[in-house]
């Protein structure tokens, strides 16, 4: 079978000066980015004009996807694995003999263990119909996000009270009078939009309260910062409520009319008051009493963010959903100011976009994970990554047999990389599809170079929110090596496969129409400005036509969901004991200029990295005999490595901090290979431990020892 060359997007090969608007690709926050390409080259980014929240702004990431796509360093054709797995053997091939490859693999595995044993994980986002399609076309139900390692817990959490998952929500930061946030360091781990109504907001006068171990970028900006003990905001947030409850501060008519289970909340909170929680979490009491106050006389303009990267400790489930009802007893649902509903089109009256999902039948064989089914409190929706690789590990409740890593890592972004491996060792096929160099990919089977953001067209977004609206990534260049588009593989892969109808598209144009097809919107339109609003303005639903999608429609507090599950509403906090002598907690985050594993090799990003240094409190430091600038030995139960000491009182006495995405060892990265420590290797068996209510691993709760090298000293 020939496949030919990957279809070209209208115009790609002119040599004119040329505006095209796209979606950046640096990191997951997608933001919508206008491209000038002058001569065949790409010679400007900036953010999309033509969208009043990014406006031209553009973080350091964005900026470095210029030097990323004329970097030589990342795959340029297909490859097959010669050797043995990571071994770094590969033999280049033709996209035909790949394919080819690929697909007589998937049809062995199909007939020895049945289609459901195929398994696929993406980095989520606006794009995950074109890949839940493909998995469906195949016959499998094991399409999976990367959320375990990650926000699960609050999407698992905003379900079981609000009926819908963390997406389902636009917190209205822009007109905020106070905004909590745990841990989510806006400041850092940067959403352009999000950062920029941040900033503005505290210019005009809004309080934030920061709560986290560590003092990030962030803290500095807040108008409170808590330095909590790790993993104990759960009892921050039932102290908070059960002064709210006490106080009577809340929103008593919306809370009558819209919330259930006000009984089982207030038993949940009747002992933890603010003197209960001061020992678990380190903040005063006094201190919990004028916060309450605060938030009373700037409700409803208040938002509980739910988190970000909440896969952290065994109750971080509860300490979203806690955040979240406090949004509820705030009276800040559906409020300008507060945590706004966010609106599909249908919501406004028009038509979304057609789902490629559509044009295959709905699998009916049982997930792998067990989400929706065994744990009917987890979204079936996103999966839970772990429970896959337990799948193909142990082979119950049946084996995971083949797996496609696209545009994910696991073996950076999932504790434990030794143990996946193990997991994955049992697979007949591993296939990476991605730009980099991931470490996955120099595992895998066979690698299948996607084309650039800036050299490829993806399906269009539909971006739902309080303007739903639609975005698309147009192609700007044609791609510089062998490379394809993600849609043009899939498709390929169902056609030798006999199922070829999901994706039956000749152009990327065709499959737009399709989507676009009843919305009222056409291609030239999505051309002319990147992104198309359907509403003049945010929209807010009435307050007396609220309605949740909960079996009961309301907030619900005591959730029928858990009950299903045989899972507290709201379980009884369990405290942790604080690690002393050379054992701290293991904490870990981003720098504001990289992008997790992403950024390390970048040309001009990696630039700006030197090897991670190990945050590490002042105090605790002395008893160790630690300088700052000593180096010392970190290690986990199976794996050490040394690192430089950044002794600070910026950091909480029971944990250490170090920055993620370091630790690189394929040998093709040749800026980024070697340099500093990777966080998941000393996340010793944290791959199968997961906080039972929300699914999401438990990062936070690995346990590492600090030792001073006996040659460091000045």
């Amino acid at each position: 079978m020939s496949s030919g060359k990957a279809p070209d997007v209208r115009g790609v090969g002119s040599t004119t000066r040329r505006t095209v608007y796209s979606i950046c690709g640096m990191c997951v926050a997608r933001c919508p980015i206008e491209v000038t390409v002058d001569g065949g080259r790409v010679t400007w980014l900036r953010g999309n004009p033509n969208d009043k929240g990014i406006g031209e702004s553009m973080c350091a990431r964005g900026a470095a996807g210029i030097p990323f796509e004329y970097d030589d360093e990342r795959p340029q054709t297909p490859l097959i694995r010669t050797g043995a797995r990571g071994a770094g053997g590969w033999r280049r091939v033709s996209w035909d003999e790949a394919l080819d490859h690929i697909a007589d693999r998937l049809r062995e595995t199909g007939d020895e263990f049945g289609m459901r044993s195929i398994a696929l994980s993406d980095r989520g986002g606006p794009f995950t119909d074109l890949t839940r399609a493909f998995v469906q076309a195949l016959g499998s139900p094991n399409y999976f996000n990367h959320d375990a390692s990650c926000a699960i817990n609050a999407h698992n959490a905003a379900r079981s009270l609000y009926g819908i998952g963390r997406g389902g929500f636009a917190p209205d930061i822009k007109h905020a009078r106070h905004i909590v946030l745990y841990g989510r360091n806006l400041a850092e781990s940067i959403k352009v939009e999000e950062v920029k109504e941040f900033m503005g907001a505290l210019g005009r006068g809004m309080r934030c309260t920061y709560i986290d171990p560590r003092v990030s970028t962030t803290a500095c900006k807040a108008t409170r910062y808590w330095q909590v003990r790790p993993n104990s905001d759960y009892a921050l947030n039932l102290a908070i409520i059960h002064e709210v409850l006490k106080q009577e501060i809340y929103d008593k008519e919306f809370v009558a009319r819209f919330v259930s289970g006000m009984g089982a909340l207030r038993e949940a909170v009747r002992d933890t008051t603010p003197e209960w929680q001061e020992p678990h979490t380190g903040i005063a009491a006094d201190e919990i009493r004028a916060f309450v106050k605060e938030i009373a006389a700037d409700a409803p303009q208040v938002i509980f963010h739910p988190g970000w990267m909440v896969s952290r400790h065994k109750q971080s489930f509860y300490v979203s959903r806690t955040a979240l009802i406090l949004n509820a007893l705030m009276g800040s649902i559906e409020v300008e100011g507060g945590i706004v509903i966010a609106k599909t089109p249908e919501d406004i009256g028009r038509k979304g976009l057609k789902k490629l999902t559509e044009r295959t039948p709905e699998v009916t064989e049982p997930r792998a994970d067990g989400a929706g089914a065994a744990h009917p409190q987890w979204d079936a929706a996103a999966g839970m990554a772990h429970r896959i690789y337990a799948a193909m590990e142990t082979g119950a409740p049946y084996p995971v047999r083949a797996y496609f890593a696209y545009r994910h890592d696991p073996l950076t972004g999932m504790p434990d990389p030794p143990a996946l491996q193990k997991a994955l060792d049992k697979l007949k096929l591993l296939v990476a599809i991605d730009v980099n160099w991931s470490e996955t990919a120099w595992f895998a089977d066979v690698i299948l170079p996607e084309a650039t953001y800036l050299e490829r067209a993806n399906i269009f977004a539909q971006n739902n929110g309080a303007q739903p609206g639609f975005g698309m990534r147009d192609q700007a260049l044609a791609p510089r090596y062998d490379s394809r588009p993600a849609w043009w593989i899939f498709r390929e892969i169902l056609r030798r496969l006999g199922k070829g109808e999901a994706l039956d598209f000749e152009t990327i144009e065709e499959l737009w129409d399709y989507q676009l097809e009843g919305t009222g919107v056409t291609v030239a339109q999505m051309r002319e400005t990147g992104i198309v609003s359907l509403a003049d303005k945010p929209v807010l639903f009435p307050r007396d036509r609220l309605k949740f999608k909960t079996p009961s429609g309301k907030i619900e507090i005591d959730s029928e969901t858990l009950k299903k599950a045989s899972l507290p509403s709201l379980a009884t906090y369990q405290p942790h004991d604080a690690p002393g002598g050379d054992r701290f907690h293991l904490l870990f985050g981003h720098s504001p200029v990289m992008s997790g594993g992403q950024s390390l090799n970048n040309p001009v990003l990696g630039d700006l990295a030197s090897p991670n240094p190990l945050w590490i409190n002042d105090v605790r430091a002395k008893a160790l005999g630690i300088e700052d600038g000593d180096e010392v030995l970190v290690g986990g139960e199976s794996y050490s490595a040394y690192m430089t000491a950044r002794v600070t009182p910026l950091i909480h006495p029971d944990a250490v901090f170090m920055l993620h995405g370091y630790g690189r060892t394929v040998p093709l990265q040749t800026r980024a290979c070697g340099l500093g420590v990777a966080d998941q290797r000393l996340q010793h068996g944290k791959l199968y431990e997961f906080d039972p209510a929300g699914g999401g691993n438990t990062m936070t709760e690995a346990i590492v020892r600090v030792q001073r090298h006996r040659g460091a000293g000045k």
